[in-house]
């Protein structure tokens, strides 16, 4: 069964949790060994200095940064990197990611950033390799944070829309004026002199009013390593923009068909795009290395302020609470996090998917989709993406571009 299915195949029963964790009833226990963590997302800041009309974490269903402390105690980062060192040594894991995030992580600060990453650092075996990144908005990148995570090898991922008008459209401050000018600045200070080699790439959230090559091209501007288009967090009970369920348009693959040609069509390698490399790589075979795509196991894990381990915070975005384990670093470890069912069931590859899904002759691809993008109030996790069928039409184009290429190469011989 092709996308194309999915609108009339929806199953409409079941509950959340249930749904979510019934794919583990058809699993045998011998392939129920949980995997250990391979990145850390850790909320070292609850609050943010803009005010984003799409953010997942202030404007949608889950409300729970509100009861979150604003910054991470000392006492919760020694308990995060205790676990972590822990963590790695049991599975004698070989590198491993910390992502410091928020809210906005720059205000925790630089003294509680250095701390983080130094407390982590030592809690961790001379065998095992600690990436560290902060993912920020730039607001708040001065100079002064360039030397201290310079000095902490620290790498920078920066969150950027596009040109002034598309950046500006929504990433805004309380008062409403956009953050265009600050950020780009930022980008500058990083982009341009002795702090280059700390660009970890940039985050740019799609909206289709804004024009797809202008938006690339303006992100190329500051010659990124890699850049990360996300879809507007949303699901079948609460659409994202301009994606109507009931509609056969596919207005987000065309946006991304625009970026694709211009990328894939370059006479020289600018950018990794990284969701069209990831599909790329699974036509060929080859396991994806995102969530967003494909059918590799989650490994990732999420920390709050307060300590409280989460499955994913992208999760908010569904209802309150959805990505709730009940646990915390001041009194469990990251096996026990491991063991916990939800991170199981985004672990089963082919088996977590919904029956339209395992139906679909590009289910190995698209994976289903970001697992929070599945959610609905009658199925909770149980359907495909609320992009299928725009994720259906991007891989498809694809598949036939480089289909189409390799068959002119091999002619060519």
């Amino acid at each position: 069964m092709g996308a194309r299915g999915v609108l009339e195949n929806r199953a409409r029963d079941g509950t959340r949790e249930p749904v979510l964790l019934g794919a583990l009833d058809n699993i045998g226990e011998g392939h129920r060994k949980p995997l250990a963590f391979r990145q850390f997302i850790l909320k070292i800041n609850s609050r943010c200095n803009l005010s984003c009309h799409y953010c997942y974490m202030y404007e949608m269903a889950d409300q729970s940064w509100r009861f979150q402390p604003i910054s991470m105690a000392p006492t919760v980062i020694d308990a995060i990197a205790q676990r972590i060192g822990e963590h790695a040594r049991i599975h004698d894991v070989a590198e491993l990611e910390v992502i410091l995030h928020g809210g906005e992580p720059l205000l925790a600060g630089p003294e509680l950033i250095e701390l983080a990453v130094k407390t982590i650092r030592r809690a961790v075996d001379v065998g095992t390799q600690v990436h560290v990144v902060i993912q920020t908005n730039a607001v708040l990148l001065s100079e002064s944070y360039l030397r201290l995570l310079a000095g902490l090898g620290v790498r920078v991922g920066v969150s950027l829309d596009g040109y002034q008008a598309a950046q500006d459209r929504h990433r805004v401050f309380a008062n409403g004026n956009g953050s265009h000018e600050q950020v780009t600045a930022a980008l500058r200070r990083l982009t341009t002199g002795q702090y280059h080699h700390l660009f970890n790439g940039i985050l740019c959230t799609i909206d289709i009013r804004n024009d797809p090559i202008a938006t690339y091209e303006a992100l190329l501007e500051f010659d990124p390593p890699a850049v990360d288009f996300l879809l507007p967090h949303g699901n079948w009970s609460t659409p994202p923009p301009f994606r109507d369920p009931e509609s056969m348009r596919t207005p987000y693959a065309e946006w991304l068909i625009a970026v694709f040609e211009r990328w894939y069509g370059s006479t020289r390698v600018e950018t990794d795009v990284r969701l069209f490399s990831e599909i790329i790589r699974l036509l060929m075979g080859f396991p994806s290395r995102t969530e967003a795509v494909g059918l590799s196991p989650a490994r990732m894990v999420v920390v709050e302020t307060d300590g409280s381990i989460e499955l994913s915070d992208i999760l908010k975005s569904t209802y309150e609470g959805a990505g709730d384990t009940g646990m915390n670093v001041l009194r469990d470890s990251f096996d026990a996090v491991a063991r916990h069912p939800g991170v199981m069931a985004r672990q089963l590859g082919v088996n977590g998917l919904s029956s339209v899904c395992r139906g679909c002759e590009i289910h190995a691809v698209c994976g289903g989709g970001l697992h929070a993008h599945r959610y609905s109030d009658a199925t909770a996790f149980d359907n495909p993406s609320v992009y299928c069928l725009d994720l259906y039409q991007l891989i498809d184009h694809i598949r036939r571009r480089v289909a189409h290429d390799v068959a002119m190469t091999r002619s060519d011989r």
